[in-house]
C-alpha cells in the first residue's frame, strides 16, 4: 500500500482495546483485528450458513463465508485506491456478517419476531455481541477484544444509528437491542458516521450482492442472461457480451457479465468517492466521522440503476417460489427451536447453564437467541429433526 491519506484510520492512533494485549512486533492493531476475526469460531461457521440458496441445495452456490470473502476483497481494493487502511477495511468486511442466523434473513426475521417483547433481534448488533461477548477463546476475557475502530466499523458501517441525543433516527425503526451496553474502550458514538474503511466494507457488501446473486440465480435456472438485457445497470453489459461472444458457453458469458459488473461498480465508487472526499477535504478520520454524510458511495446514475437492479432481483429471485419454499420451512424450524429452548432451557454446555441461571425471562430469551443465531443451517436442521417428528410434535 502507498502512503496512507490524512483522512484514513491510523492504527498507531487507535483508541485502543478494552483489554491491553501487549505490543506486537510484526502486526498493526488492525492486522490483529483481522487475524482474530479469521481465527474465530463464528467466522468458520459462516461456511455452513445460507446466503440466498440453502446450503444443502448445491455446493456451487455462495454461502455466508464465500460472500464474506468476496466482500473483503472488494473492500480492500476500494481502500487501496483511496489510500485508506486496507487491514481495517478488510477486518470490518470479514466481521460484518458474523451475527447472521442460520437460513439467512429468513432466520433473522423469525428471531426478531420471537424477541419482539425483549427488543427484537438485529444481525448487526448480534455481530457486536459475537465479537465482544460470545466468542470465548481467550483465557483473560470474553470476546475477541477488537480495537475501538473495528467495533465502530462493525456497528456503524451502514451509517449512524442515533441522533446526538441518542434517539432513534426514524420513528418506525427503534434502536437495536443492546446498543447502550457494548463493552468497548471508549464511546462508539452511534450518532456519527463510521470511518471510510467501514464505509468501503458497506458498499462492497452491496456490490457483492448485486453481482453474485445474479451468478447464483443463473446457476439455479431462475433467470437467463436474456432476461437481463433491459435490467438497469447490468443490461448494457449483457447486451455487449452476447453481441461480442454469442457462441461461447453460457457459463463463460455469465462470468464475463459478472466481472464487468463488479468492475463497473468498483470503478464508479472510487471515482465518486474521490470527488466526495475532495469536496469535504477531511484532514483526519474524525473529520470523516463528523462530515454529516456518507463519502464512500456510488454516483447518482449508478446508484439509481443499482436500485433498479435490486428491484429486479427481489421480484425474480428473492421472492421466487424456488427460494421462498425452503425459506418458509426454515422459518418454521427456527421458530420451533426457539419456542422449545425458551420453555425447556435444554441447550448444550454453557448455553443450558446460562439459561438455567438466567435471572428473568428476558435474559433467558436472549441466551436462546444467541444459541440459535450461532447455529449453522445443517445443525439447526439436525436439532429440529432430533427434537420433533414430521408433524412438528416433540419426539
Amino acid at each position: 500500500m502507498g502512503e496512507r491519506a490524512a483522512y484514513a484510520s491510523d492504527p498507531s492512533q487507535s483508541r485502543g482495546r478494552l483489554f491491553a494485549p501487549g505490543a506486537s512486533p510484526t502486526r498493526s492493531e488492525f492486522q490483529r483485528d483481522r487475524d482474530r476475526i479469521v481465527h474465530s469460531a463464528a467466522f468458520r461457521r459462516l461456511q455452513h450458513k445460507t446466503q440466498v440458496f440453502l446450503h444443502h441445495e448445491g455446493q456451487h452456490y455462495r454461502t455466508r463465508l464465500t460472500h464474506t470473502l468476496e466482500v473483503s476483497q472488494m473492500a480492500r481494493s476500494i481502500a487501496r485506491a483511496l489510500r485508506l487502511d486496507e487491514d481495517l477495511a478488510e477486518a470490518v468486511a470479514l466481521a460484518h456478517d458474523l451475527g447472521h442466523t442460520p437460513f439467512g434473513h429468513a432466520g433473522e426475521r423469525v428471531l426478531h419476531d420471537k424477541m419482539a417483547e425483549w427488543g427484537g433481534f438485529d444481525h448487526n448488533m448480534q455481530a457486536i455481541r459475537v465479537v465482544t461477548r460470545l466468542e470465548n477463546r481467550y483465557a483473560e476475557h470474553d470476546g475477541l477484544n477488537l480495537s475501538w475502530e473495528a467495533l465502530e466499523g462493525i456497528l456503524k458501517h451502514n451509517g449512524p444509528l442515533t441522533d446526538r441525543q441518542g434517539r432513534a433516527l426514524r420513528a418506525d425503526k427503534p434502536l437495536p437491542p443492546g446498543l447502550n451496553d457494548i463493552p468497548a474502550s471508549a464511546d462508539l458514538m452511534a450518532w456519527s458516521y463510521a470511518s471510510l474503511e467501514a464505509q468501503s466494507a458497506a458498499i462492497a457488501d452491496d456490490i457483492a450482492y448485486n453481482s453474485h446473486d445474479i451468478d447464483d440465480a443463473l446457476r439455479a435456472g431462475l433467470i437467463r442472461l436474456a432476461d437481463l438485457t433491459d435490467v438497469p445497470l447490468v443490461g448494457p453489459l449483457v447486451r455487449e457480451v452476447l453481441e461480442r461472444w454469442p457462441d461461447i458457453e453460457r457459463s463463460r458469458q455469465a462470468h464475463e457479465v459478472q466481472r464487468r459488473l463488479i468492475t463497473l461498480q468498483i470503478e464508479d465508487v472510487i471515482a465518486e468517492s474521490s470527488r466526495a472526499i475532495a469536496e469535504v477535504a477531511p484532514q483526519s478520520a474524525d473529520d470523516v466521522r463528523n462530515a454529516g454524510r456518507t463519502l464512500i458511495r456510488f454516483s447518482r446514475p449508478v446508484h439509481d440503476a443499482e436500485q433498479g437492479l435490486k428491484r429486479f432481483l427481489f421480484e425474480r429471485v428473492y421472492r421466487s417460489e424456488e427460494v421462498m419454499g425452503p425459506v418458509r420451512h426454515s422459518q418454521t424450524v427456527v421458530g420451533m427451536l426457539f419456542d422449545h429452548y425458551l420453555v425447556t432451557g435444554a441447550m448444550p454446555g454453557r448455553w443450558g447453564e446460562a439459561a438455567r441461571h438466567a435471572p428473568d425471562r428476558a435474559t433467558r430469551a436472549r441466551v436462546v437467541a444467541d444459541f440459535i443465531a450461532g447455529m449453522t443451517d445443517p445443525y439447526a436442521l439436525e436439532q429440529h429433526a432430533r427434537l420433533f417428528d414430521g408433524a412438528g410434535q416433540l419426539r
